[in-house]
């Protein structure tokens, strides 16, 4: 069973998004709140093993909100579903620690992948997030195909070769070969210093 928080500031699509979650077998909605100092609260006392984020929160900011789940909850993925589009806010929520960033727009299928994704260690970014992070002006990663991204992406939310080629349904072989290719493209030593770049921790 996937335990769900529900942060969003706006009371029709909190409950909406609540009676979809409630359809589904294996997602069981824990709580649902509609500001960033209680959603904070609700994370560490509950650990959900997914935190749906919304960004725009009164009080403290969905960001914000964020940063201080993944230090106090660890355990808890945090998906970004939002309305804002646009590269520096995914950069931003990748930075904190989302596992994940999706548009409200989105299908409910998408919707109910994305959570089953991030519940299971996977990362969901939309297509082109990490060619947009490791570029940030310094003319590295540019690139990247589609699939190095992807895999970068899952890198740097510490999953391991395995985990990914179980996730992205590769092979090992084929994750390992992605990998050096990452590395020598982003001209980095290793897989660690790849993650902090692409967080934006290193240059």
């Amino acid at each position: 069973m996937i335990r769900v928080l529900v942060v969003d500031d706006h009371p029709l699509f909190r409950e909406g998004l609540n009676g979809l979650l409630g359809t589904v077998p294996d997602v069981d909605v824990v709580g649902c709140v509609g500001d960033g100092e209680e959603a904070v609260r609700r994370a560490v006392e509950l650990r959900p093993d997914v935190v749906l984020m919304d960004l725009n929160l009164p009080g403290v900011p969905g960001l914000e909100a964020t940063r201080r789940i993944v230090a106090g909850a660890p355990e808890s993925a945090v998906l970004v579903l939002t309305m804002v589009d646009d590269d520096d806010s995914v950069m931003a929520a990748l930075r904190v620690g989302a596992r994940g960033y999706i548009l409200k727009g989105a299908a409910q299928e998408e919707v109910l992948a994305a959570i089953h994704t991030v519940a299971n260690g996977g990362a969901v970014f939309g297509p082109g997030v990490a060619q947009q992070v490791l570029s940030g002006g310094r003319g590295r990663g540019r690139d990247l195909t589609a699939r190095e991204a992807e895999v970068l992406a899952h890198l740097a939310n510490g999953l391991s070769n395995a985990e990914i080629a179980r996730d992205l349904g590769l092979s090992l072989k084929t994750v390992q070969n992605h990998v050096s290719r990452v590395l020598t493209k982003m001209q980095v030593r290793d897989r660690t210093q790849a993650a902090l770049r692409m967080r934006g921790l290193s240059r």
